[in-house]
């Protein structure tokens, strides 16, 4: 199997990119590196106005950039005989736990044992919508993250769910473990996500990035930091990670945005951060059915909550997410919160 599909794509320079230089608006707008902006404009895939301009050039807000990015040489995907836990599955959807450690497809560095790999090897259609590297992935999750995830069976079912989830109409919540304490109970966390322009394998707040929000929760208040409910009403790489980072509370063992050290009190072993995708509600794309799924602490994150709850130990036997009240009446949603602004 491989993919031939071009991208194409278009955005107009807002007040925010005004005078930046073109290679990192275009970094902050895609997911390619400064590196690669700059050699796509080099070789005119990129245009200012309908005209090509070097990597230095400077657009001006309303000034038109048009984005044309080659299909990737395609790779041949081969299934592979890989564990993987299925939570549904129809002739539409599949909904998976994903475990941490799991790559979702394939990407430089991880050319084989993905997802994508596991899901080829158990046979069974996937659509096509985000070609052979991306069969039926809709959304993401990190490496390191685990939880639930939508897989698309046809195409037709990929589209909707596609659209579904732009209109933020997919309700996706994350539990958290992390370092110090929130000021608020309830804190909304708004800032602009884009491509790190000093370091490529990070996300950072830049002017020119995406919108992002992250509603945070605290369910409880430990020692040495707090267990939060996360959830997205946009879908950035690293999104929660990075908004988190940024108000000072960075996710246990996550090395990326600060939590690391995290690692010393949680034992969570190297590759491992404190961030589960545990609550994913949406209608169904053919049926309109409401649909709820709901993934319990893996086990690695349960020794890793007790281990920072020191004298406040919960129950031998309890589901740490019931018992802290992980998931929320719909009445919830309504309640006051704090906003912290952390564009960059």
């Amino acid at each position: 199997m491989s993919s031939s599909r071009e991208i194409a794509r278009s955005l107009t320079v807002d007040a925010i990119g005004d005078g930046q230089r073109l290679d990192l608006i275009v970094a902050a707008a895609t997911d390619l590196s400064r590196t690669q902006s700059a050699t796509l404009i080099a070789t005119g895939m990129i245009t200012v106005d309908g005209k090509a301009q070097k990597a230095g050039y400077r657009p001006t807000a309303s000034q038109q950039i048009a984005i044309t990015i080659p299909a990737p040489r395609g790779i041949d995907i081969v299934g592979e005989s890989l564990p993987i836990s299925v939570v549904f599955e129809d002739e539409h959807l599949l909904v998976v736990d994903k475990a941490a450690g799991m790559v979702v497809h394939p990407a430089p560095g991880n050319w084989t044992g993905t997802l994508v790999h596991a899901l080829v090897g158990r046979g069974g259609e996937l659509s096509s919508e985000g070609g052979d590297e991306r069969a039926g992935i809709v959304h993401r999750l990190d490496k390191e993250t685990s939880g639930l995830l939508i897989v698309a069976k046809t195409d037709r079912a990929h589209r909707l769910l596609s659209a579904a989830l732009a209109a933020r109409r997919i309700d996706r919540r994350y539990a958290a473990l992390t370092w110090g304490h929130l000021r608020e109970d309830r804190v909304t966390v708004e800032g602009r996500i884009g491509r790190d322009p000093n370091n490529r394998h990070r996300m950072a707040l830049v002017p020119s990035g995406k919108p992002a929000r992250t509603d945070v929760d605290r369910l409880a208040r430990f020692d040495g930091g707090d267990l939060l409910r996360c959830t997205l009403h946009s879908g950035r790489t690293h999104q929660i990670r990075v908004h988190l980072s940024s108000i000072g509370h960075p996710v246990m063992g996550d090395d990326t945005y600060g939590g690391g050290g995290g690692r010393r009190v949680t034992g969570l072993g190297p590759g491992r951060h404190a961030l589960h995708a545990a609550s994913l509600r949406f209608a169904h794309p053919i049926s309109s059915g409401w649909m709820a799924f709901r993934s319990p602490l893996p086990a690695d994150l349960d020794v890793a909550v007790r281990a920072v709850a020191g004298a406040h130990q919960p129950p031998a036997d309890a589901n740490l997410l019931d018992l802290y009240g992980f998931y929320p009446d719909v009445a919830d949603d309504q309640l006051p919160r704090r906003t912290e602004s952390a564009d960059g």
